[in-house]
């Protein structure tokens, strides 16, 4: 349920659940599939590069018109706890895997390796705002997106735990459709589940009951 009138501003108090999804464009109609919640969100840093920055036109010895900027591309910068195995497989492409037989067990390696390809997605995340009093929650969607090869990195224990998290750079691009989206923003909503619920539907993924706990992730 979208909420009615708000004061004229808004804090940022919250960002969660990142969910990705493959994406396809097929002559212009833009799809998702495999869609799956990326890990626990924990920080979202957006920059976006536009074209026709401070392009001013000057007659009679004064500004006279100004270029409208445009969205060229961006990155994205999304900290997160740490990848489970099928979303770093799912983003980075890695389809090749190996069973090797470790004493009595069976223990399955995944490749990266010449048939990786890193695909396009969907990226999408909830965000929280306040504003007089009154907090509110945003679905975010980028509709078309493609992270960068990256390697696990990791430190030892020392006096105290060194809680480590994982940063993931994404490219942001228009996607395929008539108008060439790039971000998709929705109207405020009351709860962080009709928020969520909003970020899978737009990447594909059917209704969730409930947002997914803290030990526990949604597919």
């Amino acid at each position: 349920m979208a909420l009615g009138a708000l004061a004229h501003g808004a804090v940022t108090t919250g960002y969660s659940y990142p969910v990705v999804a493959l994406y396809t464009n097929n002559g212009g109609t833009v799809t998702y599939s495999s869609g799956m919640d990326l890990a626990r969100g924990v920080s979202v840093d957006p920059s976006i590069e536009t074209s026709g920055d401070n392009n001013v036109f000057y007659a009679n010895n004064a500004a006279a018109e100004e270029a409208q900027q445009r969205f060229r591309r961006g990155t994205a910068t999304l900290t997160v706890d740490g990848l489970l195995r099928a979303a770093e497989n799912l983003i980075l492409g890695v389809t090749t895997s190996e069973s090797l037989t470790v004493g009595t067990a069976t223990v399955t390696m995944h490749d990266n390796d010449d048939d990786q390809a890193i695909p396009y997605v969907g990226i999408g995340f909830v965000v929280r705002r306040q504003s007089a009093g009154v907090e509110f929650f945003q679905a975010v969607v980028y509709p078309k997106a493609r992270f960068a090869q990256f390697a696990p990195g990791a430190a030892t224990e020392e006096d105290d735990i060194d809680w480590q998290t994982q940063e993931l750079e994404a490219t942001l691009l228009r996607d395929d459709t008539a108008k060439h989206r790039w971000q998709r923003v929705s109207d405020p909503l009351e709860t962080e589940l009709e928020a969520y619920n909003t970020v899978r539907v737009a990447l594909g993924l059917t209704v969730a009951t409930a947002v997914p706990g803290n030990g526990a992730v949604s597919t």
